[in-house]
């Protein structure tokens, strides 16, 4: 399909607003997109003109990004554009919309931890211990610490 793909780094001007419909999960929340360039008057940036998107998020995709964004926190945002225009009561307005297949924070402005979603109840698998995941010092042989595994040996040739 040809699709318009776009790629919206910004900050989440609206706290997400979840709903949960009959097609699944839905969230949306409006972006603010602010354009900056280096003015050469005054030696600083300055900001430019700022658009505003609709972002709607759906499925787990919804669930997660109700859980994980506050207003004023910066994001990109991939997804589809949807440019939408329409007349009502008289007056001409034009929407521009954001269907997302990915939303993340922007990791310049800060960090972030990122957690697994929780996934429906399913039959509790066995537990196996966590694999050392640590690196052998330089010129030992690490062997696996778990002993129902075949030893695994990684020689470091110097």
């Amino acid at each position: 399909m040809n699709e318009t793909m776009v790629c919206a780094v910004g900050r989440v001007a609206t706290q997400p607003v979840y709903r949960e419909v009959a097609s699944g999960p839905s969230a949306r929340f409006r972006l603010a997109v602010t354009a900056r360039y280096w003015d050469r008057e005054k030696n600083m940036w300055t900001d430019g003109h700022t658009n505003f998107f609709t972002v709607w998020a759906n499925r787990q995709l919804a669930t997660n990004t109700a859980a994980s964004l506050t207003v004023g926190e910066p994001v990109i945002v991939q997804g589809r554009l949807k440019v939408r225009t329409d007349v009502r009561e008289g007056q001409s307005w034009t929407s521009a919309d954001i269907d997302a297949v990915a939303i993340g924070h922007d990791l310049a402005w800060g960090t972030s931890a990122f957690r697994r979603g929780g996934k429906p109840e399913t039959a509790a698998a066995p537990a196996q211990p966590e694999p050392n995941w640590e690196t052998p010092p330089e010129g030992t042989a690490a062997v696996a610490e778990d002993s129902s595994q075949r030893p695994i040996r990684d020689v470091v040739l110097t």
